[in-house]
């Protein structure tokens, strides 16, 4: 018997909510240590977008933004 098999069997003494416990924590445990190779697609679109927001302010952004660089609010009426 391997160890996942030794793991399900135990697993089938559980009452139902501690096997779901259990079930999130091996789920958790296989986020944390499989390789982002292997990481779903979703998280590696999520991690591309992030790296390229986090380079998002060239070198050639302006430095100097003074309040005329920027628009005016619209005023609004009072409510009643």
């Amino acid at each position: 018997m391997n160890l996942a098999e030794t793991i399900y069997r135990h697993s089938l003494n559980l009452p139902e909510s501690a096997a779901r416990e259990a079930l999130d924590f091996i789920e958790f445990l296989e986020q944390r240590y499989a390789p982002l190779a292997s990481a779903p697609a979703s998280r590696n679109d999520t991690e591309a977008f992030l790296a390229a927001l986090a380079g998002g302010l060239s070198e050639d952004f302006p430095d100097a933004i003074s309040d005329d660089d920027l628009g005016n609010d619209a005023p609004r009426k009072v409510l009643d």
